[in-house]
């Protein structure tokens, strides 16, 4: 499969099958993570995986959506602020170097034949005391993670003239 179709592919699934995932593909996509760039090579975050019951609910008290909970598994991605790269100007670039490893773990696991879908909208504290946090560590994304149990729905998208400037 290219990449631009691999990256057509990928698409935020909200209905996943109650199946597990194979130890062999979260590892795989684990490894996608583990070599995902960041600024400075920095990697200034951590991934949990969520597979157990109880923590399986503890995170789904984050985020209160009935799809949600159709996931067997998750992805805590932290962001690790006493880590990042901080630019001359005071730009921090751990928010971007979460983004990337994230996308790499969408893209692993559709590779994989698994789907998953970025959770920006949950209770960042309440995840935080959850899972017993660090004050440095930002729980930035949570990432469900399973079969599809639905399809993907074609979304617009903007031209390449709408978003590229060439000059």
């Amino acid at each position: 499969m290219s990449f631009l179709d691999l990256v057509k592919q990928r698409y935020s699934c909200r209905s996943y099958q109650a199946k597990s995932v194979e130890q062999a593909k979260v590892d795989y996509v684990m490894e996608c993570v583990r070599f995902a760039p960041s600024a400075v090579n920095k990697q200034p975050w951590r991934f949990q995986v969520i597979t157990n019951d109880d923590d399986r609910k503890k995170l789904q008290q984050c985020y209160n959506r009935e799809w949600f909970t159709t996931a067997p598994m998750y992805v805590i991605a932290s962001v690790l602020h006493d880590e990042e790269w901080v630019r001359s100007d005071g730009k921090q670039h751990g928010d971007i170097d979460i983004a990337i490893a994230v996308e790499h773990l969408c893209l692993a696991a559709t590779e994989q034949g698994l789907a998953t879908c970025w959770v920006c909208n949950f209770d960042a504290e309440q995840c935080r005391q959850q899972f017993s946090l660090a004050a440095n560590e930002e729980p930035a994304v949570l990432i469900p993670i399973g079969y599809a149990a639905d399809e993907a729905k074609e979304k617009a998208r903007k031209t390449a003239e709408e978003i590229i400037v060439r000059k």
